[in-house]
């Protein structure tokens, strides 16, 4: 069996260090976006478990849930939508922001509020990108 010679462990190096690279840079992409981490952390859940945004409207949501709730959806508000206009998506985030506010400090009509402005549909036809 013949030995390596040092170009082919070189190259073999290269590709190494190149897979690892692109393999950081799609979970850093991921990892640094705010709308996807808000939208998997808050408004999704496992089967069979509500998301915190439903816990929220339905008033179930603990403190430290709305707090981090609150935080997220700050980031929202000056994250880039991936689609659509930036002032309707300044809007949306903020109606959405300042309702989980609400929520957090035990304003009289703030789950309405909230139900209102966590409205899926209304901001994913606008600003959700395309799926291929």
């Amino acid at each position: 069996m013949k030995s390596s010679t040092p170009r082919t462990s070189a190259l073999l190096v290269a590709a190494l260090v190149s897979a690892c690279g692109l393999v950081w840079h799609v979970n850093a992409d991921e990892a640094s976006n705010p709308i996807k981490e808000s939208m998997k952390a808050f408004h999704k859940a496992p089967k069979g478990v509500d998301p915190v945004c439903k816990k929220a409207g339905d008033g179930k949501a603990s403190a430290e849930e709305l707090s981090k709730l609150v935080a997220s959806y700050k980031t929202l508000i000056s994250a880039k939508p991936p689609r659509g206009d930036e002032a309707s998506w300044k809007a949306k985030t903020t109606a959405l922001l300042a309702a989980a506010e609400g929520l957090k400090i035990g304003a009289p009509d703030a789950a309405a509020k909230y139900k209102e402005a966590v409205n899926c549909k209304a901001c994913h036809s606008v600003h959700k990108p395309e799926t291929k």
